[in-house]
């Protein structure tokens, strides 16, 4: 085999297994975005640990197809970029949603969310959702409700009682 060969089974390679462990994945077409623009996107997906790449659109859909992710092919047209996570499902969509809503340009396409393929509104919608840590906070507090009133009414009945001695 040529080595030129070898080398793009290996790219295809990459991504598939890219696309296999990320809980969530996103693409993009950033077309018609300023250098500036994309520099800014990228720190802030490096910031929250999101891999952000552009590959071939002809190895992109041999890596999907490897990966079980067939449906995923129809999205693969034009210039695409594409986000991966490991540990946030939510965070690159409500980034990448963010930065589409300050800059007109870039287009959410499709993506895909713990091993399923969701359309450009499924990805929205996911964006929509708060963080894994505001998610986290909320069941923390709803968890604490319960002891925090039973702590209130037992101390509200202690008081009462010593009312009642005095």
């Amino acid at each position: 085999m040529s080595k030129i060969l070898e080398a793009k089974q290996a790219v295809v390679t990459e991504i598939a297994d890219k696309l296999k462990e990320a809980v969530s994945v996103v693409v993009v077409d950033y077309r018609g975005l300023t250098v500036a623009q994309v520099t800014e996107l990228r720190k802030q997906l490096r910031e929250a640990g999101i891999e952000f790449k552009v590959y071939k659109n002809s190895m992109t859909r041999r890596a999907a197809e490897s990966a079980g992710l067939e449906s995923l092919n129809e999205s693969l047209v034009g210039p695409n970029a594409i986000a991966f996570s490991t540990e946030d499902v939510v965070a690159p969509a409500k980034i990448l949603n963010d930065f589409a809503k300050k800059n007109d340009k870039l287009e959410i396409k499709a993506g895909v969310i713990e091993g399923n393929v969701a359309s450009a509104e499924e990805v929205k919608a996911l964006a929509t959702l708060p963080s894994r840590d505001g998610l986290l906070s909320m069941l923390l507090s709803v968890l604490q409700a319960p002891v925090r009133n039973f702590a209130l009414a037992t101390k509200a009945v202690a008081e009462q009682k010593e009312e009642q001695g005095a």
